[in-house]
């Protein structure tokens, strides 16, 4: 929604002003764009693999939706934490392993349906549970490697956002190679009349307005919102780590998960009433 309001007053600033004292039919110069955009799709399908391309178009979407990542989603996270962990406190570990094995048909995690949802969340949460029920664990290789398994996945989500900022960094580029080639087809028509010429170096010009413009008008916004997407995605998984590693610790549930939410982010982190209330009026459900 605000990416559309950006890209409105964007093009407010730029041709709203310009078509005060000049006309917009000058910049329609309809070769220019073609050959913009085709260097521009050119060079991002040139310098990256299959599979880099693919992830960064199915990211695109994302861009115009809200963040999931709520306040609400991190209660239900915990909750669920808290929920799964006084099991095993009361119970045992090996009161969890069906919830484990299949998560999608535990009475736990059904209670919380978003998050059961979340494919790669699921799994993170259910392959160090799994390590648990196996016994044995050392807090500090289990560490290391969620460390490890978070970097991989922070590495993976980053990428679309590092591929549509290499994007926008070649476009005024190219804009400038568009405005040569203008310029080098002024130079073959020098014996036309001035009116001629100002019009054809005006057209030149054109492309590296639009280089520029594309570039840190259009571009750089969309990687800068898909690079803020990949680091919100990544603070879910540092919450997870640090509750049950406090849990294999040897903490109650309930200073686990107040382990996990001091990590959030104040503008999603609940107060320790909020979490505390939220937990005693899911106790009964």
């Amino acid at each position: 929604m605000f990416l559309i309001i950006g890209y409105v007053i964007i093009l407010a600033a730029s041709l709203g002003t310009y078509a005060v004292h000049g006309s917009l039919l000058a910049l329609w110069v309809p070769m220019e764009y073609i050959a913009i955009v085709g260097l521009t799709i050119g060079g991002f399908v040139a310098g990256n693999d299959i599979k880099y391309i693919k992830k960064t178009i199915g990211a695109l979407p994302s861009i115009l939706k809200g963040s999931k990542f709520t306040k609400a989603l991190y209660i239900d996270l915990l909750a669920m934490l808290f929920e799964i962990l006084a099991k095993v406190r009361k119970e045992g570990l090996m009161s969890i392993e069906a919830d484990v094995e299949d998560p999608h048909a535990s009475p736990v995690f059904s209670k919380y349906p978003t998050l059961q949802n979340d494919h790669h969340v699921m799994e993170f949460i259910t392959d160090y549970l799994r390590m648990m029920v196996g016994g044995n664990l050392n807090t500090v290789e289990i560490e290391s490697l969620m460390d490890m398994e978070i970097e991989t996945h922070h590495h993976e989500v980053e990428v679309p956002g590092h591929v549509m900022a290499k994007v926008g960094d070649a476009v005024p580029a190219f804009g400038i190679v568009v405005a040569v080639m203008g310029v080098v087809n002024v130079m073959g028509s020098v014996g036309q009349p001035p009116a001629v010429l100002g019009k054809m170096i005006g057209g030149a010009l054109v492309g590296t307005f639009l280089g520029i413009l594309i570039s840190y008008g259009f571009v750089a916004p969309v990687a800068g919102l898909l690079e803020q997407k990949a680091h919100e995605g990544s603070k879910i998984y540092q919450c997870i780590k640090v509750v049950l590693l406090a849990s294999m610790s040897g903490y109650a549930p309930q200073v686990a998960v107040e382990f996990g939410r001091k990590v959030l982010e104040s503008g999603v982190r609940p107060s320790f009433r909020e979490l505390e209330d939220e937990l005693k009026a899911r106790k009964g459900k």
